[in-house]
């Protein structure tokens, strides 16, 4: 197998990370546009990484408007085998509180016009999702967690809206009626292109909030949430730290199959393949596409 590079995606609050050695910053162009950043490329002891802060240093773009597909894009032109999404998330359940990592294993889709697929007409795919946080790396997190003392539950349903709104009254009790753990603004449609780009795929959930379902806390505002992220954001770096020094020199085979997640996947015929889209896919389906 491949080198295992590790994907940091730094959400609200994680703009930076600090510890990298043989650091450099660099700008990969990609065909679907600009990322949110300049990626940091290093190492953390002997693993290398690459860290993209996903609403740019400073914070300057909003959910909605990040452009999804090219993050992944230049993730996967940097050589990652292996993404990590940290978001912060709002709470539905009194036991998953504000400073509370949550690994989540499931995703509901509730954005609207954000694409969500490196594919489209002229070269169709359609990718497994069932499983779209691989196993193995959210295990090896768990077990990072675990090293540093830090308070964490593993498994759960993250619902992602559109935003950049918080909730209504309505929507935050029905998706905790419907029996979603958290909500966030960030998780799709990156899980969907992370597979597409054959990266295995992994979620840590901060909790920061009870969105505004709970009758105690209120409603959320900026103001609380802040707070909370500069509580996370030291322990989410330790986190990083752990799970770098325990990371395999060697990609693993994901039991999900984001390794693969494109053998079987593209359905167009060869003859009908658009060429001008199939040039803007050479990073993300280079290996299935040069083998047809």
């Amino acid at each position: 197998m491949s080198e295992a590079v590790l994907g940091i995606i730094g959400g609200s609050g994680i703009y930076d990370l600090p510890g990298l050695t043989e650091l450099r910053e660099e700008r990969i162009e990609s065909p679907w546009g600009e990322p949110s950043d300049v990626l940091r490329i290093g190492r953390l002891g002997k693993t290398k990484i690459a860290f993209l802060p996903r609403h740019g240093r400073g914070h300057a773009i909003p959910p909605s408007e990040i452009n999804y597909r090219a993050n992944i894009d230049v993730m996967k032109r940097a050589g990652v085998t292996d993404l990590v999404s940290l978001s912060a998330c709002g709470s539905y359940k009194a036991e998953l509180y504000p400073g509370l990592f949550v690994l989540v294993d499931q995703f509901v889709d509730r954005t609207s016009g954000r694409p969500s697929s490196f594919f489209g007409k002229g070269c169709v795919a359609h990718v497994s999702l069932a499983r779209p946080v691989g196993p193995a790396l959210q295990g090896l997190i768990a077990d990072a967690a675990t090293a540093e003392d830090l308070a964490f539950v593993r498994g759960g349903t993250l619902v992602t809206m559109e935003g950049p709104q918080f909730s209504t009254y309505a929507e935050s009790t029905t998706y905790k009626g419907l029996g979603y753990d958290l909500i966030g603004m960030t998780a799709m449609p990156e899980a969907k292109l992370a597979r597409e780009a054959e990266i295995t795929y992994a979620t840590v959930a901060m909790v920061t909030d009870y969105d505004c379902w709970h009758a105690e806390h209120g409603p959320v505002d900026v103001a609380a949430v802040v707070k909370v992220l500069h509580e996370n954001a030291d322990r989410a770096r330790r986190l990083v730290a752990r799970l770098a020094a325990d990371f395999p020199a060697e990609r693993v085979p994901c039991p999900a199959g984001s390794h693969n997640a494109l053998d079987n996947a593209i359905i167009t015929a060869p003859a009908f393949r658009d060429p001008a889209l199939l040039a803007r896919l050479d990073a993300v389906a280079g290996r299935i596409l040069k083998a047809a």
